[in-house]
């Protein structure tokens, strides 16, 4: 995580979500079962997961419920994710074109904007675009805020949530 510096502290929440999609990243890589990765990580990963990225900072707390919601809801619903994606690339663009850390994060935060309607949209879309900034240097921050936007707009029609 080349983590961009802003003066926005690290949530629990947003904590889960990088754990979130480092853990998505690792199920897709090994094939190993979403329940045995996010037990691995709950019980050996979690407590030292900003070490490598935060190495003055204590490390921030992780609201270890929601990153077992979010990674087990994601790797359910991948494929239908893939499906509601897919057409919202740009021409010539497949899913298995996109990185392994891209796919992750677009499927947190698609799960989210599908199950989780009790988090307003804004706040998945920035979480998640805040968070590539964190996973990617180039443009691909830009591109996570344009696949959200048009996202949440085929996962909540009726509008954003406030």
């Amino acid at each position: 995580m080349t983590r961009k510096k802003t003066n926005k502290p690290i949530t629990k929440r947003r904590a889960a979500r990088f754990a979130a999609i480092q853990a998505l990243y690792q199920i897709e890589l090994m094939g190993a079962k979403p329940s045995a990765v996010a037990a691995e990580f709950d019980d050996h990963r979690l407590s030292t997961l900003f070490e490598p990225f935060l190495p003055d900072e204590p490390a921030p707390e992780v609201d270890r419920e929601w990153f077992k919601l979010v990674v087990l809801g994601a790797a359910e619903h991948a494929d239908a994710l893939d499906r509601q994606i897919a057409p919202l690339l740009s021409s010539g663009w497949t899913i298995e074109r996109l990185s392994a850390p891209m796919r992750a994060l677009l499927h947190c935060a698609g799960f989210e904007l599908a199950h989780r309607t009790d988090v307003p949209t804004n706040v998945v879309v920035d979480e998640y675009v805040e968070l590539a900034f964190g996973f990617f240097e180039g443009g691909e921050p830009g591109f996570v805020n344009a696949i959200l936007d048009r996202l949440s707009r085929v996962l909540r029609p009726a509008g954003p949530t406030v």
